[in-house]
């Protein structure tokens, strides 16, 4: 009995087949999730991407409207920091169409036009070159609830808040 349980056992260890089946199965479940995790970090870096070329247009939108020269002109006043949040979360002025990271909504959005200056000069050194003697700027900042966790929420990871910002230097012609 002992001697067919040992020729058994040397037979089990010479044969190959399943060897691939068992390593497959060790080995699939964690590429599969890693595989997931770089999809989904992919995603996250393509709306932030889009997110921050959002707020650059916006900011520099707003660093060259001059809501001046329509009054001048006995037009209707526009609000440069409304066009320019338009443009930061739909490409253009309008405000139409959809959102360049779906979900992203203007009240996420904020744009702050020549709030921000600062002396061209402290204490005789240059802080920015400029003509004059203060530099403004164009902030323009936002957030987005990115929700597409998708198997992060297994491990208990909610949704995520995306931040950017971007300025330009205030440019009235």
């Amino acid at each position: 009995m002992l001697r067919l349980a040992l020729r058994h056992l040397a037979k089990f260890r010479r044969d190959q087949r399943g060897a691939v089946m068992v390593e497959m199965t060790l080995v699939a479940p964690l590429m599969l999730a890693l595989s997931a995790g770089v999809f989904e970090f992919g995603n996250l870096i393509h709306d932030k991407l889009l997110m921050e070329a959002g707020l650059s247009d916006g900011a520099r939108f707003g660093a060259r409207c001059n809501s001046q020269i329509y009054t001048d002109a006995g037009l209707a006043a526009i609000n440069c920091a409304n066009l320019a949040t338009n443009i930061a979360v739909f490409g253009n002025v309008a405000g139409s169409g959809t959102a360049r990271v779906p979900g992203w909504l203007t009240t996420n959005v904020t744009v702050t036009i020549g709030t921000g200056c600062h002396d061209a000069v402290v204490n005789g050194v240059t802080q920015y070159r400029s003509t004059t003697a203060q530099v403004c700027v164009v902030q323009a900042s936002g957030t987005y609830p990115y929700t597409g966790i998708g198997m992060l929420a297994l491990i208990g990871i909610g949704p995520i808040t995306l931040s950017g910002s971007h300025q330009e230097r205030l440019m009235r012609f």
